[in-house]
């Protein structure tokens, strides 16, 4: 069962592109990749998949040299299916397991320009650290994450309600049925999450629990690789750095809090858990200015995981029972929903990340006040319009808006976004301690996030 991804249409042109490179599809394993390039394989006549996991021996073809005529005729000859320009998709999935064929790469373009050639690998990022000038300028890249909202809705088979959902905006809000829809997907989202393996079951069987098993072996999966990493960091370390980001996600990352390691031994940790596409760190950033990245402190950031569905199935292991998040999840009001739960924040910065282009990999940000005992925060930011836009996750009009104002009035910025399970909408306020400088705010449900 294939449902459509966002990375679809980009995998198309790339594909219809008369100057296209070798394609690397890069992402944590399990979010899609082998299943979103057979799909694209689809409009070929012919596709040829070499999986370097499941079938080691074909590591041979790429050792004697890298010679892409004599790689093409072989492979070809050993899958009995013809390999033609223009006609065939070549797939190396998991080429992280044959650095060899991650080399030949660059050759595919220098000498067979006209080939589709797509790799994917779940661990892509070690072996190419290993090989720091693999195919500079030769090879294109996409990053790959698990399914949005926005694709949850379409597997569900709601386009409908996407079409409605999308033709609204702040000055024009969905009509209340619609809104609650909508927000009982989402509800149901953060629960399944977005691994296409446990979203299908969902739509298969709607029990949670199934979910919740499909979730539980794949962090299973996740760990085991830890004992790849072992020449880098001791897997027990990965461990509990992992199921440590779970119980600090939406406030600043302490290394302490993961046991007794050195602060730059849990520093690889968490670097290699974000090379593996587990973590996604969130930077500070002063904001006085874009890029935003050139005044962030990597020293200073949040951590979140790759699903919301996972994330809750850590908790399971780090508290014991998470029955009384779950119903929460369920049974709470809109607002008491997102002040309570760290879930929804996590959620909207995940959902801010994956509706940019899958062409470069994009970083997040947040601000915070460095001046002793202050406590100001601001949940996002984003660049809009060539500027600096703060965007904060609340609940309702009235309160908790406080450290917004404070950004606002200190780095003058006129334009916000708080990001709810209200209804779209907007309001102006005017800061009487800024010579009434007014700040409009734009209201964006956290179910149209893509939207914003």
């Amino acid at each position: 069962m294939y449902f459509s991804r966002l990375i679809d249409r980009y995998l198309s042109e790339w594909a219809n592109s008369p100057r296209h490179k070798p394609l690397l599809l890069r992402g944590a394993r399990q979010v899609g990749k082998s299943s979103a390039v057979r799909h694209l394989g689809e409009n070929f006549e012919h596709m040829v998949e070499i999986n370097f996991e499941k079938h080691p021996e074909f590591k041979a073809v790429f050792t004697t040299n890298l010679d892409v005529s004599r790689i093409v005729s072989e492979l070809s000859a050993i899958t009995g299916t013809p390999i033609v320009v223009g006609k065939t998709l070549l797939f190396l999935d998991e080429i992280q397991g044959c650095v060899d064929a991650i080399m030949s790469l660059r050759f595919f373009k220098e000498d067979m320009p006209d080939l589709h050639v797509v790799a994917a690998g779940s661990l892509l990022e070690f072996a190419l650290n290993d090989i720091p000038t693999f195919g500079v300028g030769r090879i294109h890249s996409m990053f790959m994450h698990p399914m949005t909202f926005d694709e949850f809705l379409e597997a569900n088979g709601q386009m409908a309600l996407l079409k409605v959902r999308n033709q609204s905006s702040p000055q024009k809000p969905l009509p209340q049925t619609v809104h609650d829809k909508l927000v009982e997907y989402f509800r149901t989202y953060m629960l399944v999450g977005g691994m296409p393996e446990s979203v299908v079951r969902w739509v298969q069987s709607h029990n949670y629990l199934e979910c919740q098993t499909i979730q539980d072996d794949i962090l299973v999966t996740y760990e085991d690789d830890f004992a790849k990493y072992k020449k880098k960091v001791d897997p027990t370390l990965l461990r509990k750095t992992f199921r440590s980001i779970a119980s600090q996600i939406t406030h600043k990352f302490t290394y302490s809090k993961v046991g007794e390691y050195r602060t730059e031994k849990v520093q690889e940790a968490l670097h290699l858990l974000t090379l593996a596409g587990l973590a996604i760190p969130v930077a500070r950033s002063s904001a006085n200015g874009l890029p935003l990245g050139s005044e962030a402190d990597s020293g200073t950031q949040k951590v979140l995981l790759l699903d919301p569905g996972l994330q809750l199935r850590l908790q399971n292991l780090n508290l014991g029972d998470i029955s009384e998040i779950v119903s929460q999840i369920l049974t709470a009001s809109g607002a008491d929903l997102v002040n309570k739960g760290a879930l929804a924040e996590m959620v909207a910065g995940l959902e801010i990340l994956r509706y940019k282009t899958p062409n470069i990999r994009h970083e997040i940000f947040y601000w915070s006040r460095t001046e002793r005992n202050s406590l100001a925060e601001v949940d996002y930011l984003d660049a809009r319009n060539a500027r600096v836009t703060p965007i904060e996750v609340k609940a309702g009009t009235q309160g908790g808006m406080k450290s917004l104002w404070i950004m606002m009035r200190e780095k003058k910025l006129t334009n916000a976004y708080r990001c709810s399970l209200e209804n779209f909408g907007e309001f102006d306020y005017v800061d009487s301690l800024d010579n009434n400088a007014i700040r409009h705010v734009e209201i964006c449900p956290l179910y149209a996030l893509s939207q914003m």
